[in-house]
């Protein structure tokens, strides 16, 4: 049953792609609300939805107590990292697309699948746990991620200490995270007409991600893809060398239980559905990037009842 609740979250993501690309079919959708849609997401959506579920979720003690748990997804990330720009050099990543396959390489989709799928296994007590892997996992997707995504769609290479690239990776959601943690620490608390149209448009922020992805599937030529060495690579980064190296750190620490259990199946989520919407927003290969994120979120199908088994 827990199983099944779970695979019921990821098929909601299924049908919401779905969705996107039949209305596309349909001639509903073109590439211009494809650009609209990465831009509400990006600008409006995931700002709104980072304060609310701040403010929600954590007070100033508990957003402190709970920070020395971020050593252990802030350095499995990190190890991740060194791997995926290691094995992009190995399996020699186009280019145009390293940036990209770097950042699906190490970073999970922590909030849109990981939060229903930690809360059907463990239940609501997993969701401070939860949003702490989603503290560091936004954290490097908002810097070094959409950092060298941004690299894939510059003609020439990008410096990430210049004025260009700080312009970049101070992105509306970097922004509004910082401003929801600053919120939180000052015991600020915003009032409930704000708090709810934060909520209201932060609710989007899944759908409207979903849908662009089935737009740009649509736009795709699904006979042109080959499954090649580099998306073998994403599926053991997302699935295999990530959650591996969050249960070698959590080996013998002193952390909760449940709170390496739901380290380990945040680790083992698919690519990050953002990454679509920001390569797009940056001119990369956003199609290479949803081709991935599709491949990841059906595979997480047969995944996922792996690690519930395992870690039962």
């Amino acid at each position: 049953m827990i199983i099944l609740n779970a695979l019921e979250s990821v098929l909601s993501i299924v049908l919401m792609i779905s969705a996107g690309y039949i209305l596309s079919r349909k001639g509903w959708f073109d590439e211009k609300v494809s650009k609209t849609f990465s831009k509400l997401v990006c600008n409006l959506a995931i700002p709104c939805l980072m304060i609310s579920q701040f403010e929600e979720s954590f007070d100033k003690d508990k957003l402190i107590s709970m920070a020395r748990g971020l050593f252990i997804p802030f350095t499995s990330m990190a190890i991740c990292y060194v791997i995926a720009v290691v094995v992009s050099k190995v399996i020699k990543v186009k280019k145009g697309r390293i940036g990209t396959f770097r950042s699906m390489f190490f970073v999970s989709n922590s909030i849109f699948i990981g939060l229903p799928v930690n809360m059907a296994l463990f239940g609501t007590k997993s969701i401070p746990d939860v949003l702490l892997y989603y503290i560091a996992n936004t954290i490097f997707f908002w810097t070094i991620g959409a950092y060298e995504i941004s690299r894939d769609g510059q003609s020439e290479d990008a410096n990430i200490f210049s004025l260009n690239t700080l312009k970049r990776i101070m992105s509306a959601p970097l922004i509004s995270f910082i401003l929801a943690v600053v919120l939180v620490l000052l015991n600020v608390h915003l009032p409930k007409f704000i708090m709810d149209t934060c909520k209201y448009f932060g609710n989007l922020t899944t759908p409207l991600a979903m849908i662009f992805i089935g737009i740009t599937i649509y736009s795709v030529n699904l006979k042109e893809l080959k499954f090649g060495v580099d998306i073998l690579a994403i599926l053991l980064g997302r699935f295999l060398i990530s959650p591996m190296i969050i249960f070698l750190l959590c080996h013998g620490s002193a952390v909760p239980l449940l709170m390496k259990k739901v380290f380990v199946i945040q680790a083992a989520m698919p690519v990050m559905t953002n990454t679509s919407i920001v390569s797009k927003s940056y001119d990369a290969d956003y199609k290479y990037a949803t081709i991935n994120t599709v491949i990841t979120t059906i595979s997480s199908l047969l995944v996922i009842p792996i690690y519930m088994f395992i870690l039962n």
